[in-house]
């Protein structure tokens, strides 16, 4: 059994997103897998569409039963989300571990001793951990053999990373644990100089320890995030579900090691592949906002070609590439999401299968038949525009009466339901 935890204190850089799709795609190529959510906010299970009010039991039963006289078994809290894939859920007791175990000995090998008991049918335990260092995050580095972290490829990736990487090394000598660290580059959009830029410096000074395999910016990954599904089931020839089967490939195939020459000669082969689809991923956004198709390969080609690096340099001078950048990037970000502009928020989502879609918050007392999203067009996406002063509200979405936060913002808070409210703050 390969135990593997997936970290990053930076939010934002599609960890559970990593955890469930990983997951999955392990199972899809045979391999029995257990997701074992240690985040209090429970995102795992939101993700996988598991009704939180059917929850009876999670992990933080688990842990804790370790310091008392009475046991709750791994087995009984496990859901299990399709073939070869389980999920041991979270809850927002799990908060509560660190003091309840205050001054207990050994209490940050609580979930090792959990793994060792009840985990050993599975060939894969994959752990997404909070964004955070605590107890919880050393019983995850406690349990693991290896540590994915994934890593955006923006503006702020490279900032933080450095101090990551040292935060791990730190935690790994603090557990007495010999772990496999790699890097997994996501949300890498190829059109976009910059994600090339710091893909390269990634490149250049991680080599050894990232892996070939990356994630492409896909709004497929979100969109199966949004009805609680894995990428496997929503969307099974989506490019997303192509680069996580490549994960799983190059996991199953690692045997938890990592050569650095190998891994620099695949991260070659890799690059020139995101090359040959680049129109491809061009084309698609295109026809997400509404415009014509890409022209063929062979135009595309005149205005692209790979430098000595296996980067893509454009022929086109530096403004008229910033400007086309900045504007196919500006209409996919306004696409779905939350948008300012001069003292009026525009709030959009896609629900293709809903039929009424209301939005509810501070704003309005919490009345959703106040505030009906209107459908546009036949593609499902959803959207409202409204005034709103500055400052900070707290809202949901009611999608045919059921209540949900906002799958494309990712600040949120527990409510006094123990549910999730999102946020959103107006400047």
């Amino acid at each position: 059994m390969r135990c593997i935890a997936v970290i990053n204190q930076k939010g934002g850089c599609g960890k559970t997103t990593v955890a469930i799709n990983l997951s999955s795609c392990l199972a899809v190529q045979g391999q029995r897998t257990l997701l074992v959510d240690m985040d209090p906010q429970s995102h795992c299970a939101v993700g996988l569409a598991v009704p939180e009010e059917q929850i009876e039991r999670n992990i933080y039963d688990v842990l804790i039963s370790a310091h008392s006289s009475t046991k709750t078994e791994l087995k009984s809290i496990v859901w299990q989300i399709s073939q070869n894939f389980d999920l041991a859920p979270s809850g927002i007791e799990l908060a509560a571990l660190e003091p309840q175990l205050s001054g207990q000995e050994q209490r940050e090998e609580c979930l090792k001793e959990v793994l060792r008991g009840g985990a050993q049918g599975y060939d894969f335990v994959v752990i997404d951990c909070p964004p955070s260092v605590g107890l919880l995050t050393f019983n995850a580095l406690r349990g693991a053999d290896e540590v994915i972290i994934p890593v955006e490829t923006g503006y702020f990736a490279l900032h933080g990373l450095g101090r990551q990487l040292e935060t791990l090394e730190v935690l790994k000598q603090q557990c007495r644990q010999q772990l496999v660290i790699r890097m997994l580059p996501t949300m890498y959009d190829v059109r976009t100089k910059l994600a090339r830029e710091v893909l390269s410096e990634m490149k250049k000074h991680h080599a050894g320890i990232m892996f070939a395999s990356l994630i492409n910016f896909n709004t497929k990954l979100k969109e199966a995030a949004s009805f609680g599904q894995p990428i496997s089931e929503y969307d099974p020839a989506s490019r997303g579900m192509r680069d996580f089967m490549s994960l799983g490939t190059e996991l199953i195939n690692s045997q938890g090691t990592v050569t650095t020459a190998k891994m620099i000669e695949d991260v070659e082969k890799q690059l020139q592949t995101i090359s040959k689809s680049a129109d491809e991923l061009l084309s698609e956004s295109k026809k997400l906002v509404g415009e014509k198709p890409m022209l063929p390969r062979e135009s595309f080609s005149r205005e692209m070609k790979l430098n000595e690096s296996g980067m893509i340099e454009p022929e086109l001078s530096e403004p008229e590439l910033h400007k086309q950048v900045q504007s196919i990037q500006e209409k996919i970000d306004s696409f779905y999401g939350i948008r300012q502009n001069q003292g009026r928020v525009k709030f959009a989502a896609l629900y293709p299968q809903a039929s009424t879609v209301q939005l509810a918050g501070d704003f309005n007392n919490w009345q959703p038949e106040i505030t009906p999203l209107m459908r546009e067009g036949g593609n499902g996406r959803w959207t409202i525009d409204m005034p709103l002063h500055s400052g900070e509200y707290r809202y949901r979405y009611v999608v045919d009466g059921r209540w949900q936060s906002d799958p494309y913002n990712e600040r949120a808070e527990i409510n006094p339901f123990g549910e999730y409210n999102s946020i959103l703050e107006v400047k």
